[in-house]
């Protein structure tokens, strides 16, 4: 009968422990889901700002307008199931319109000077900020996650349930090195 009552309570022990991990693993999986809307919120909201710049440029060329509204066409919502590689992909699309404004800008100077220019060119900036911030968050977040998929004894529970590690967001490229500091 003791023997019966100890395993009794080691097997109610170790559902309770399963079911408390499973319910930590399935907290930070939607903390990151969340994290990802966010990006997603503020990618948007820099789209938006991209896209009142690019009208702006219309009214300089129309070559450099119709260049910029197709990489706009590239643009993909980002949601709560969107992937690390999503976001990057969609970075590298937004860097494409930037690459090209500039040199919209270039080639008009009198663009620059426009009021209009600087008030979406802060917006951008702005949202390129949150974005970052976000970015930020969202590798704080899978950090926390994926240690808890990997330490023992939670990892055996997170392998059970499918719970697998999430990828990081990684920098985009050319952010890497130091800008140039020529005035």
């Amino acid at each position: 009968m003791k023997t019966t009552l100890i395993i009794v309570v080691i097997i109610a022990l170790l559902v309770l422990w399963f079911i408390s991990v499973q319910r930590k693993l399935v907290n930070q999986d939607e903390l990151c889901k969340n994290s990802m809307s966010q990006i997603g919120v503020q990618q948007n909201s820099r789209w938006d700002a991209l896209t009142a710049l690019v009208e702006l440029v219309k009214s300089y060329n129309e070559h450099e307008y119709n260049t910029l509204r197709d990489v706009i066409s590239m643009r993909k919502p980002l949601g709560r199931e969107s992937t690390a590689a999503d976001v990057n992909a969609q970075e590298q699309a937004i860097n494409d319109v930037m690459k090209q404004i500039n040199i919209s800008v270039e080639q008009y100077p009198d663009l620059k000077a426009n009021e209009n220019y600087g008030k979406a060119m802060d917006s951008v900036n702005t949202y390129e900020n949150q974005v970052r911030m976000s970015r930020m968050v969202y590798n704080d977040t899978v950090t926390k996650y994926n240690k808890v998929v990997r330490q023992i004894p939670d990892s055996i529970v997170a392998g059970i349930l499918g719970f697998r590690e999430k990828d990081y967001l990684q920098e985009p490229q050319g952010k890497t090195e130091m800008p140039s500091m020529k005035i």
